[in-house]
């Protein structure tokens, strides 16, 4: 049920928001998490493709699921904003489509209020806009005339913005543009909606929304898809200006010798390429690295790094530049790589869909531990490193299935990892993952497992409270180990989504969010009421198993600067208890103006202690 924290590129594609929220909120149910809204059931019995491809079919589907989300809307008070803009977003992707612009408009602006973070406060419904105006001014869309229109408009409201609060996203845009293609579309509605529907005979309101972001990138994306790069690109040639790196400045390093001691920390991830870190390794009795292990299953195995089938072996070193790809795209880098990831991705059928975004998850999952593991070690000679693998799924159908008895195994395994770190005497341990029970819901109706959307969601409950209490039992029963983990990329509140560990609350449980290197919020980072600190997790460099260095983003490439400020600490003065050097991270970090970031200062927290 755990997925790793970091953002791969290949599913970037930001759609407009819109639409107004209904008066009279005081008169609706108050909803304060995401597994208590109103689930709904579809039975569409037209191929979903031709559902996305026929406008008349699209329609007849998709009046019920419109309805239904209005009825949220107007009966439910989402305490959520985030969870307010998926269902307004395909609202007002509902009303583009049919060609009502006034209501799409005026949605944009109402949307625009839900949003807290300043870029996405300045660039929500920047292309809603543009295609509004377009057609209003050519009288039609997807012409040339309506294209050069977009691009006009799109780039006279960019001139007028800030572009330092604005480049991560146009990057983010740029990148997304250059991904998409319809084979990327219509792979995702035949291996993942089509295989759903197939097995349950019906889709529920988890997954009947992506018909309508597929119909709408496929009517307003793809045929704009030269236009916003040409558009982006131009943007971006023109405004070469970094920010300025403020952790350079509050970084430490420590001396290969001094008054430390050694302290041992262990990244509980995807597995570790140890042979990077010579002389940073905790060894068992034999002498060999420190290594714990499960699998899928959640049963004990051997290897340090995940396990890559054998069929794909070979196909590793380009699965490995795909990922560098991925990050130039990010970073607005023009290289060898990038052209690649942007001609695959384009270019993908539909039946290449599976094969290649399953391969894209493998490589994520063999890279992350890693990469993980060399922010964590930085700079400390005195850090000794434990590895502690879990096994994420990367199917695009769940494999292994949601079961009790897998939930159980589960609840075991971290109980056992946590033991391993008291006998191994780990004072400090990453966690960059999570999952949550919205999480298994959508699992188990993937594998057809529940009647109905009642059913799944008491059965997700059940296997979710299974793990939630093993993962804070465990924790619990270590409080002499510092647990640090990253808040989620949902752009969402952690707890309202009840995503674990991010949002468990423990004294010796800390929850780190992303920013950038100049300290601005990152566009994915989630929040809530238990992310206490925030660092770098902006294109944050680091090693790839093998040893190549790569710049990869996510709230996983955040937690480990924490982790890593945690343990310099642990090695200046060893008798820290948990809560004190959470106490010392959070009371000399910097609070922004905004109130929304609190910026971890490694410098003044070491000055604490030295």
């Amino acid at each position: 049920m755990f997925r790793i924290h970091y953002v791969l590129q290949a599913a970037a594609l930001a759609l407009a928001l819109a639409l107004g929220l209904p008066a009279g909120a005081a008169d609706r149910q108050r909803i304060e998490k995401e597994a208590d809204i109103p689930r709904f059931s579809y039975a569409i019995a037209d191929p979903l493709e031709m559902v996305v491809r026929d406008k008349a079919t699209f329609v007849r589907v998709t009046q019920q699921v419109r309805a239904d989300m209005e009825s949220v809307l107007a009966k439910y008070d989402i305490a959520d904003k985030s969870s307010q803009r998926q269902f307004l977003s395909s609202l007002v992707q509902l009303d583009f489509l049919s060609g009502n612009f006034d209501a799409a408009l005026a949605g944009a602006e109402a949307v625009r209020a839900l949003e807290d973070k300043p870029a996405d406060k300045l660039l929500s419904g920047l292309r809603l806009r543009a295609m509004v105006a377009a057609a209003r001014q050519t009288g039609g869309i997807n012409t040339p005339a309506y294209f050069d229109a977009v691009s006009t408009s799109i780039r006279k409201e960019l001139d007028g913005l800030p572009f330092d609060v604005i480049a991560n996203d146009v990057r983010n845009y740029k990148a997304g543009a250059e991904l998409i293609g319809e084979g990327r579309i219509f792979g995702q509605v035949r291996d993942v909606l089509q295989a759903t529907l197939n097995k349950t005979g019906a889709l529920s309101s988890d997954f009947a929304p992506a018909l309508i972001s597929a119909r709408y990138a496929l009517e307003t994306v793809i045929p704009l898809k030269q236009t916003l790069v040409t558009t982006y690109t131009a943007y971006l040639n023109q405004h070469r200006v970094e920010k300025v790196d403020i952790w350079a400045a509050r970084d430490v390093k420590l001396a290969q010798t001094g008054p430390y001691k050694t302290v041992n920390v262990a990244v509980w991830d995807s597995g570790v390429d140890s042979k990077l870190f010579p002389g940073q390794l905790a060894t068992d009795r034999k002498g060999r690295p420190a290594l714990i292990a499960f699998d899928l299953a959640s049963r004990a195995t051997t290897g340090e790094l995940f396990p890559i089938p054998a069929a794909l072996q070979s196909r590793m070193p380009e699965l490995l530049e795909r990922t560098k790809g991925f990050s130039d795209l990010t970073s607005n880098i023009d290289s060898a790589q990038a052209d690649e990831v942007k001609k695959f991705m384009s270019d993908l059928k539909p039946e290449e869909f599976k094969p290649a975004m399953e391969q894209l998850g493998l490589a994520g999952n063999y890279v992350h531990g890693t990469h993980v593991a060399g922010i964590t070690l930085n700079g400390n000679p005195w850090a000794r490193l434990v590895t502690a693998r879990i096994s994420f799924d990367y199917k695009l159908q769940p494999d292994p299935c949601p079961s009790k008895a897998l939930a159980e195994r589960g609840a075991k395994a971290n109980q056992a990892y946590v033991d391993y770190f008291r006998r191994n005497k780990v004072r400090v341990v990453n966690m960059s993952w999570g999952g949550s029970v919205k999480g298994v819901e959508e699992a188990l109706e993937k594998c057809g497992i529940g009647k109905t959307t009642n059913e799944r969601q008491k059965i997700a409950r059940d296997y979710f409270e299974i793990e939630k209490t093993s993962l804070q039992r465990a924790f619990a029963s270590a409080p002499e180990i510092l647990f640090v983990t990253s808040a989620g990329n949902s752009n969402s509140d952690s707890s309202f989504g009840e995503f674990i560990p991010s949002s468990i609350a423990l004294p010796n449980l800390l929850t780190v969010g992303a920013v950038d290197k100049a300290g601005d919020e990152a566009p994915f980072t989630s929040y809530g009421p238990t992310v206490a600190v925030h660092a770098n997790g902006y294109q944050v460099e680091s090693y790839l198993p093998g040893g190549k260095r790569v710049a990869l983003s996510g709230t996983s490439m955040a937690s480990p600067n924490v982790a890593n400020l945690a343990a310099k600490l642990l090695a200046a003065k060893p008798s820290l208890k948990p809560t004190e050097v959470i106490a010392i991270i959070r009371e000399t970090a910097d609070k922004t103006a905004d109130g929304r970031r609190v910026l971890i200062s490694p410098v003044k927290a070491m000055a604490r202690v030295m």
